[in-house]
């Protein structure tokens, strides 16, 4: 939806299989054997592990040795958690996740406390950041091996949790209330839809429904407060909700969003959107409530790791 209604990037199936080599390749320079890859219904996994054979074999290239998970594939985002649960019961030093919000938020379901190596790939992309891969990997392979301590390496992540009855949902940067009564195309392309926004930060340089609170009230991903925007007469603000289109919302009011402390949402019908998708239709027997939970997923600390790197000469022979 976000490509037909404005103008979001595509990474090509060939773009990721590159960024994976370079990924692999900054593994493989510093020192990481062995890497796992979850198989896929396009053969990107099996493309993968043949480019990586060959360039050990005719390049003499350091590459990790690249192995496939075994496991069922089913084409839908639940592969990505099932893949991150066997990757953390394999006792994986990291999982490196390629997409955008909604594959973050998948692997996070399933990865405990196996910390995450996040690049962008996705149409919306507020959570992981814009890196090279090639770095990622060199900062990933460093923590792997030990050269850099998880305790300095890591760092910890703000989620939301949505609960309606018995459902309980993660957010890792917004929830939504929308007007809409039905998940039709799943994104929030119109700003008249909109009736709540929290988030777990805000920032203004943000492309997404988390962009209103961040061109509003700004919240860095390391503050232990979140944001909470309800939408009515007020002040109206050209948000860029989606990319290349920037969308009149208009703003009652804007509070900082306490941690462990349990919101009710207003409405008493319409739709969820978690990470910009609407998942959860609601309606008066099945109320909705929102908490920030500051015990979200890990992520490695790419730029710090790298500068502390450099700072200890770790990268010198």
């Amino acid at each position: 939806m976000r490509r037909l209604l404005g103008w979001a990037s595509v990474s090509t199936t060939s773009d990721k299989i590159n960024l994976v080599l370079r990924l692999l390749a900054g593994l493989g320079a510093l020192g990481v054997d062995e890497a796992w890859v979850m198989p896929d219904a396009t053969g990107m996994a099996t493309r993968i592990l043949d480019a990586a054979r060959m360039a050990r074999a005719g390049r003499a290239q350091a590459m990790p040795e690249v192995r496939l998970l075994d496991m069922a594939v089913h084409d839908s985002a639940a592969d990505s958690t099932a893949a991150a649960r066997l990757m953390a019961a394999r006792g994986v030093a990291l999982i490196a996740v390629l997409g955008g919000d909604g594959t973050h938020r998948a692997v996070a379901q399933g990865c405990g406390k196996v910390p995450l190596a996040t690049l962008s790939t996705g149409t919306n992309n507020a959570f992981p950041q814009r890196r090279d891969a090639t770095l990622v990997g060199m900062a990933s392979a460093l923590v792997a091996t030990g050269r850099v301590s998880t305790e300095m390496a890591v760092q910890a992540n703000k989620w939301l949790q949505v609960r309606c009855g018995d459902r309980t949902e993660p957010a890792l940067i917004d929830v939504c209330v929308s007007r809409q009564r039905a998940l039709g195309g799943r994104a929030v392309s119109h700003g008249d839809d909109l009736i709540e926004i929290f988030t777990t930060f805000a920032e203004p340089h943000s492309i997404g429904l988390s962009s209103i609170a961040g061109l509003t009230l700004p919240t860095a991903r390391d503050k232990p407060t979140g944001v909470h925007v309800r939408m009515g007469p007020g002040r109206t603000l050209l948000a860029p909700i989606l990319p290349g289109a920037l969308v009149p919302v208009s703003i009652a009011a804007v509070h900082p969003l306490q941690a462990g402390r349990v919101l009710p949402v207003q409405a008493s019908h319409g739709t969820i959107a978690i990470d910009g998708e609407r998942l959860i239709e609601f309606d008066e027997q099945c109320p909705v409530q929102v908490e920030l939970d500051l015990e979200g997923p890990r992520t490695i600390a790419i730029e710090a790791v790298l500068n502390h790197a450099a700072q200890r000469g770790l990268l010198l022979h």
